[in-house]
Parts: C-alpha cells; sequence; structure tokens
C-alpha cells in the first residue's frame, strides 16, 4: 500500500489547517461533555466511554520507551517532544491522509480556518506518498493570482526542499510574514522541467459566498469553502436573487476544497426536496446514519459547476443536488474525497487536538466517490492557456531557442492575439514578429526577445483575459444550460 502522510493543510502565514475535510460539528468533545451528542456522534462519544483505558501491557510498554530514551539518551530530550512524535506515529500508521494530531498552536490555527479567517498565500494542501500536493488554491487568494493549479506539487520554498517531510515542518517552511516572498518550486502534469513562482504572502479575506445576476435572469452564486458563516451567507444571497425574480441558478463550487459537514447539508436542504436524501455518513460497524431533506424543491433549474479542484463537502452538494434535485453537473470530474473526520481536543486538557476519520460518506444512491470522484453529466475543459506554466524570468527567450518556456510564451501570444504560428516550444521567426508586435503595442523594446519585462508583461495581460467570464468554457456552458432549461419549461406553459 502507498503511504500518505496525515492531513490536508491551508498553507499560510500563521498555518492554517482545515478545508478539505468533512467534519460532522467543530468539536466532538463539546457534545461529549454536554451529553447533546446525536446519532453518529453518539456512537463514537459511547465508544470512547466503553473502551476504557489502554491495555496496561501497551501502556506500559510505551512507558517504558519513553523511560529508556530519557535516562539512556546521549543528549537531553524534550519530554514533550517525543509524546507528540508517539502521537505522531500513531497517526502514521493509521495511513490516513485526513487525520492528524495538532499541538496547541495549530489547533487554535484550525479552529480559525474553520471560520473563515486566515492569512498567507492561500492554497489548500495534502501530503500523498512524501510530497507536498496542491489541493486547490483559494479564490483571489496569492496562490490563485500567481497561477498555483490543483494537483500541483510544491517541491521546494526558497530553496528547501519539502520532499519527505511530515506536512506540518513543510507546511512551516511554506508560511511567513505578510509581504514576504515564498519561492516555490512546482511539478505540474505534462510539464517535464519544474516551475518557478513567486508568491508574495498576504492577508487572505475569505469571503465564502458572492453572488451576482446575468442576463435573462440567471443567478451565479460562488461558494469558495464551506465555513461556519457559509450557510448563512448562502441564504442571504440566494434571497436577494429570487427577489430580483431569477429563473435559473448556477452554483459554483470549483477549486472548493470543502468544509463543514451540517453547513452543506444546510445549503442542500434548500434544493433537495422534502423526504429526499441529502447524504449518508457510514461508520466502521458500517451503520448509515441517513440525512434526509426538510425542505422543498425549487420552481427554476439548477447547475452545478465542479472542477478537479472541488473536494469532499462541495462532492457531497454535487452528488445531493444530481441524484436528489435533478441538477446538471458542468465541468471537469471532481477531486475524490469521501471520508468524514472530526476533532477531539478536551481529553488532553491542553489545547491539542486529534482530528480523525470516523467515517465515510456516500452519495443519496450509495456511492462512495473516495479516490474517484463524481463524474460531470457535461464534462467541459477551459482553454489551453488557463494552466499555462509560467515563464521562467531568470534567462531571455530569443529566435533558434527550443523549451518548454518558449512553447508557454507561444500559448499565451496565441491566448491574447498575436499568432506565433506554432505552439510546440520552437522560436522561429513567426514568433519573433509576434513577440515584437505585442512589445510594440505594450511600449516595450521591441527586440523580439522575451526577457524578463516581456514575460512578466505577458503573463500580465494574459491573467486579465482568463479573469474576464467571457473566457469561462465552464461558466458559459453552464448559463447556456441554464437558458435551454428555462425556454424548454417555458414552452411547457
Amino acid at each position: 500500500m502507498l503511504k500518505k502522510r496525515t492531513a490536508v493543510f491551508l498553507v499560510i502565514a500563521a498555518m492554517l489547517f482545515g478545508g478539505l475535510f468533512t467534519m460532522v460539528v467543530s468539536e466532538l468533545a463539546n457534545t461529549e461533555q454536554t451529553g447533546e451528542a446525536q446519532g453518529l456522534l453518539a456512537s463514537v462519544a459511547e465508544s470512547q466511554k466503553t473502551s476504557g483505558q489502554a491495555d496496561q501491557d501497551e501502556t506500559r510498554k510505551l512507558q517504558v520507551a519513553l523511560d529508556l530514551i530519557e535516562q539512556n539518551y546521549y543528549k537531553d530530550v524534550d519530554r514533550s517532544k517525543l509524546i507528540d512524535g508517539a502521537i505522531n506515529g500513531m497517526m502514521d500508521a493509521l495511513e490516513d491522509p485526513y487525520s492528524n494530531y495538532m499541538g496547541k498552536a495549530a489547533a487554535e490555527q484550525f479552529e480559525d480556518s474553520i471560520s473563515g479567517s486566515f492569512s498567507g498565500i492561500g492554497a489548500e494542501v495534502s501530503s500523498e506518498d512524501g510530497h507536498v500536493v496542491v489541493v486547490s488554491p483559494i479564490k483571489g487568494s496569492p496562490a490563485d493570482k500567481a497561477g498555483i493549479r490543483a494537483k500541483d506539487i510544491i517541491l521546494s520554498v526558497n530553496g528547501e526542499s519539502l520532499q519527505g517531510l511530515d506536512l506540518n515542518t513543510a507546511v512551516s517552511k511554506i508560511r511567513g510574514p505578510k509581504g514576504s516572498e515564498a519561492v516555490l518550486q512546482i511539478k505540474r502534469a505534462g510539464s517535464e522541467q519544474p516551475i518557478e513562482y513567486v508568491i508574495v504572502r498576504d492577508d487572505v479575506d475569505l469571503q465564502t459566498v458572492s453572488a451576482r445576476m446575468e442576463a435573462d435572469g440567471i443567478g451565479i452564486i460562488e461558494i469558495s469553502q464551506f465555513s461556519e458563516n457559509t450557510g448563512k451567507r448562502f441564504k442571504e444571497e440566494l434571497k436577494k436573487l429570487e427577489d430580483q425574480g431569477m429563473k435559473g441558478l448556477i452554483i459554483d463550487v470549483r477549486n472548493n476544497p470543502g468544509g463543514v459537514l451540517s453547513v452543506v447539508i444546510d445549503i442542500a436542504e434548500q434544493f433537495v426536496p422534502k423526504g429526499k436524501l441529502i447524504v449518508q455518513v457510514e461508520d466502521k460497524d458500517q451503520k448509515r446514519q441517513k440525512h434526509v431533506s426538510g425542505g422543498s424543491a425549487k420552481p427554476y433549474p439548477v447547475t452545478v459547476l465542479m472542477n478537479k479542484g472541488s473536494a469532499s463537502a462541495s462532492e457531497i452538494l454535487a452528488g445531493a443536488l444530481q441524484q436528489s434535485a435533478g441538477a446538471v453537473l458542468i465541468g471537469e470530474h471532481s477531486f475524490g474525497k469521501g471520508t468524514v473526520q472530526t476533532s477531539f481536543d478536551k481529553p488532553f486538557g491542553d489545547g491539542s487536538l486529534l482530528k480523525v476519520t470516523i467515517a465515510k460518506w456516500l452519495t443519496p444512491n450509495g456511492s462512495w466517490i473516495h479516490e474517484d470522484g463524481i463524474e460531470p453529466d457535461i464534462k467541459v475543459e477551459q482553454p489551453e492557456y488557463f494552466t499555462v506554466a509560467p515563464i521562467d524570468k531568470k534567462n531571455s527567450l530569443k529566435f533558434d531557442m527550443n523549451n518548454n518556456d518558449v512553447k508557454s510564451a507561444q500559448i499565451m501570444l496565441e491566448a491574447i492575439g498575436f499568432e506565433p504560428g506554432r505552439k510546440d516550444g520552437y522560436f522561429d521567426q513567426t514568433t519573433v514578429k509576434a513577440v515584437k508586435s505585442f512589445q510594440s503595442k505594450h511600449k516595450l523594446e521591441a527586440d523580439g526577445v522575451i526577457n524578463s519585462a516581456t514575460a512578466e508583461a505577458l503573463e500580465a495581460v494574459l491573467i486579465e483575459k482568463i479573469r474576464d467570464p467571457k473566457e469561462d468554457n465552464q461558466l458559459n456552458r453552464g448559463i447556456d444550460e441554464i437558458r435551454k432549461e428555462i425556454a424548454a419549461k417555458a414552452s411547457k406553459h
């Protein structure tokens, strides 16, 4: 079995934790003390009460190991580090990337991530087979603006390799104060050479819900993460759109890494008819807790946009709306995260926290999408230039060169209307002509050489193009689909 290490983290200056998880509640320990746990949580809490202390022989074995190290190791040791290391070792043995131990500081930051406020580069990462892998950049964050993509592998930060490090250590190397630079070396599928990104860390104001009305009464609600305030914000924005006479809705969960389970259930309930399933949660004894909607269907069509950065709670919403509310899924295959975690902090008594996978979740029809994801009803890819690698600005590109940076430049030139004639990485005379035309238009020295100034200008113009909703193939297809459904409904009356 390939080993996957520890949980998913928000790569931020304060090293926040969270994002790619589906929590039953924010803190199971609170319900344990008040006696208010219900359903799956109640069974977990009860198992803790009845299991009692670990077997005395096992406890003694751990104590003996600790004593032997303290008494015989050739240097003084920090007892607390040994204890934390032992717990981390147990979490390693689970081979579950979503179960992990956090010390007091990390636990506090984890709670902050659930509330939706943090600072840093704004990317969700996990650790897989010793690699730090990007799950999703947060929309509008420094990582998103720089061009970081889902599935990117972060090889190093400021020259320090992350290979083989535990995720806590890796994230500590990525974090840093606002305004500081994080130079990331990225490995991306389809690119032979590592890609360098220079990202300036900043505060990330995570507004989890945004909405707008398009022409023809088509509403669009974007959900960037399912934090504690997301359900309330979604209801507010949905009501505003409905009050404006909305005829159809697009829910955009692209690059949404997930969040709190109760929040996504609350949102789904506003679209799933009463009595129909939203999600099923199955524990290790294969007992299923079925979340049935108490809401009602909407009179207008609904479409969901998703991509490979849509994970966990985003997939719960997509599956529920597709299978129980008749919504159409558009975009790309989703991430594939089908497990449920909850956190235990009160048992430790020192502010530390253990996040453990306690169950798996299933779609209404009983499918477990873990590591498989959800297929869209209508598959739509974004244009090639949406994922083009940035140009290495250390060396200028010129006539007769042949490499991946030239290929990236050619893709960019073509995307913004300067035809290079080819996109295979060979810098020919047609490419020179295209570069000169671009340079002239943007008041740069028109020498046909792509130096750092020309490369930066190319990337800036491309980013503006990508941000233009008119260039968004998936969104445009979603709008077209809603228009068709509105027209079809009108023709029946």
